[in-house]
């Protein structure tokens, strides 16, 4: 349902219907609330979402890349190029697994990983590529692809932000070697917390679970080391009632942008590559003097953020001597980390609530 068109616009609105409750309370009245029946109908219904894939749901968007990189054997001595204009758990999950990141430059239209940057950071040490598809826009996967694959490489596709975006038809988690997803409340579909790797290597698959679950399909038969990264089956049953909703959110998501698109004239937004499907977890448009601009549609309570003010490589945990590593010198991530601006979007928005937003872009450049 549409929120008030007059009084604050919210950045985000997480959906927690009447639908996700009953849902929630049917689970917990089962008894069966952790890693049960639950849990494998969402991986079975979510595999529709990325071409049939085999999907390993976890605990959250984290875990899902960490455990990733896990079960691909990245570690110690390895290095994984990665955006550094993403938020950090891309990075980090790279530095969970005792890898290293290799930051890469963006592209300036989808702010997503240059293809040409990527190739120029292949050395001896990369074992993998993680794309991150920003705000819903895919990477650049047809130039990706054949990089990987002529050097060897695994793909670890960040599409946290990313349910249901396609590049050339083909689903985001199903153009790399694995996929993760995200299902925090903000996100285009939510499981209260939550993630899913996605995989069409039935063994990838089967060492995903296992890492998952303490190392162990049977219980007590540990395998191998693992960890506690189990989704519960109250979050599997949240999520399977948000995947019904999924197509249709996302396509007033979709149409919520090109309204956007059609009135705003005073900012630059954000553009779409060919044959890309972008579902927009974020409208992000890029803005000169951001702070006066934020600050005129605060006081008109129009909600807004930057993702991300700061580059991952300019973080305290990747700083060298206190200072960012000579090595990165990014002026795409650099120029957008200072422009972009992320406006409202999501599908509870009116028709008069875009209006507002629009002509409060334009009107903060008068």
């Amino acid at each position: 349902m549409p929120v008030e068109s007059e009084g604050p616009i919210p950045a985000a609105s997480p959906v927690i219907g009447e639908a996700e409750i009953e849902a929630a309370v049917r689970v917990l009245r089962s008894g069966r609330v952790v890693q049960g029946p639950e849990v494998a109908a969402f991986e079975e219904e979510f595999s529709e979402v990325v071409a049939g894939r085999h999907c390993v749901a976890v605990n959250s968007g984290t875990s899902a890349l960490h455990l990733a990189l896990m079960a691909l054997g990245i570690g110690p001595g390895d290095e994984v190029i990665v955006p550094s204009f993403t938020f950090a758990a891309s990075a980090n999950a790279v530095r969970l697994v005792g890898a290293e990141p290799v930051f890469v430059d963006i592209e300036p239209g989808s702010f997503c990983v240059e293809p040409d940057a990527v190739a120029a950071a292949i050395g001896p040490k990369t074992a993998a590529i993680m794309p991150v598809h920003l705000y819903g826009h895919p990477a650049a996967m047809d130039r990706i692809g054949p990089l990987a694959e002529q050097h060897g490489l695994a793909i670890v596709e960040d599409a946290a932000q990313a349910h249901g975006a396609s590049l050339g038809g083909v689903a985001a988690g199903a153009m790399g070697t694995v996929g993760c997803f995200s299902f925090y409340p903000t996100k285009n579909m939510h499981a209260l917390e939550g993630g899913m790797i996605t995989t069409a290597d039935a063994e990838t698959a089967r060492t995903l679970r296992l890492l998952r679950n303490q190392g162990m399909e049977q219980r007590y038969a540990n395998e191998i080391v693992g960890a506690n990264m189990r989704l519960t089956d109250v979050a599997a049953a949240i999520g399977r009632v948000q995947l019904t909703q999924l197509d249709g959110w996302t396509e007033q998501r979709r149409s919520n942008a090109a309204f956007l698109d059609a009135k705003i004239t005073a900012a630059v937004t954000p553009p779409v590559a060919d044959d890309a499907r972008h579902v927009y977890h974020q409208y992000t448009v890029r803005v000169q003097e951001r702070e006066a601009v934020q600050e005129y549609l605060n006081e008109r309570q129009i909600g807004n953020a930057v993702y991300y003010p700061t580059p991952v490589h300019r973080l305290l945990p990747y700083l060298k001597d206190g200072s960012p590593d000579p090595r990165w010198d990014l002026p795409e991530t650099e120029r957008a980390a200072a422009e972009v601006l992320s406006l409202p979007v999501h599908p509870s928005l009116s028709e008069d609530q875009l209006a507002r937003v629009a002509d409060a872009v334009n009107g903060a450049a008068s």
